[in-house]
């Protein structure tokens, strides 16, 4: 789970586990698996580290 900021300024977990795809529009756009769509005032590059950041903590915890 990711913490992100929606553009009305309000913080949301994400369930970074079902993102299909991340477009910028300049915000960043974040479409689900589910087709569901998130608009964030997070970059593209803050996204993929805050998910990279996710994973190595549950890669960490099997261990």
């Amino acid at each position: 789970m990711i913490k992100l900021t929606s553009i009305n300024n309000k913080n949301f977990i994400l369930n970074a586990e079902h993102i299909e795809k991340i477009e910028n529009v300049p915000e960043s756009l974040i479409t689900l698996i589910n087709g569901n769509k998130y608009i964030v005032l997070e970059s593209t590059e803050e996204i993929i580290n805050k998910v990279i950041e996710y994973k190595n903590k549950i890669f960490k915890l099997g261990t």
